[in-house]
């Protein structure tokens, strides 16, 4: 099933239930970036504006492009005035009616993409200046704690993460390496700590938004695997409520910058 269409009905669980990433990750972009009103950045595979709509407050404009109608619906539906929301994908993005773009940023999507063809179609589009940041897990990230029984739950109704295969679970290359071989090699992280508490319906809604496990994907199996995944939270942790530790790391993506003759 195609990206465009596996989001189909998942849109308001992932903007509901997904983490946000939080003031200070934001404003850390915002700063790295140097945004300002005549800013005009790229969300690429923006979801239903998780990055976008914060990052709005900061950039003159924001272009959140994705392949999914329902996300775009989604996050069009909350979205404060300075983003124009464009249905599109990263294979077609010299296709796309974007105008001037400074920078870009990805939060979560860059595993779907054919990565290294689209940092050669970035370094086409962008200025010299212009940078490529990517939002998300860091490379070994630390497993949910209710990551076992939600993993028991999935295999039972056939349920398996789908990837491409120059993802990172596919070819054991992590986005640094890729983005390293790319024009944008010159690299910089910074990691974000946080802990978010979930009860045991914000758990299951959570499943919802990934993947492997939309409403698209399970179909008519959808309520079925809400009330099985309820039950089984509700049995291994009878207190019902999770608590989560995570970190979000930032990667800001330049060219080297040239030197003079």
């Amino acid at each position: 099933m195609e990206p465009r269409l596996l989001y189909d009905g998942a849109a308001a669980h992932y903007r509901r239930y997904r983490n946000a990433y939080g003031d200070e990750v934001i404003a850390y972009i915002a700063r790295v970036l140097a945004l300002g009103k005549r800013s005009r950045v790229l969300d690429l595979g923006c979801g239903p504006g998780t990055l976008a709509i914060p990052l709005s407050r900061f950039a003159g404009t924001v272009l959140a492009v994705d392949p999914s109608e329902d996300m775009l619906a989604e996050g069009s539906r909350r979205a404060p005035s300075g983003i124009l929301w464009m249905q599109g994908d990263s294979t077609r993005l010299a296709g796309l009616p974007l105008g001037r773009v400074d920078h870009v940023v990805m939060g979560r999507s860059f595993h779907w993409m054919r990565r290294a063809r689209v940092l050669s179609d970035l370094d086409a589009m962008l200025p010299p200046d212009g940078a490529v940041v990517l939002v998300g897990p860091t490379r070994d990230p630390v497993e949910p704690p209710w990551e076992p029984v939600v993993q028991a739950v999935r295999n039972r109704f056939g349920l398996e993460w789908r990837v491409n295969d120059e993802s990172f679970r596919q070819s054991g290359r992590h986005h640094r390496e890729v983005v390293a071989e790319s024009a944008f090699r010159e690299i910089s992280t910074a990691r974000f700590d946080r802990v978010v508490r979930r009860d045991t319906e914000q758990v299951v809604g959570l499943q919802l938004s990934f993947s492997y496990s939309t409403p698209a994907r399970l179909g008519d199996r959808t309520l079925d695997f809400v009330e099985a995944l309820g039950a089984a939270l509700a049995a291994a942790n009878p207190g019902g409520v999770w608590e989560e530790r995570f970190t979000t790391e930032v990667l800001t993506a330049r060219r080297p910058p040239t030197t003079g003759s």
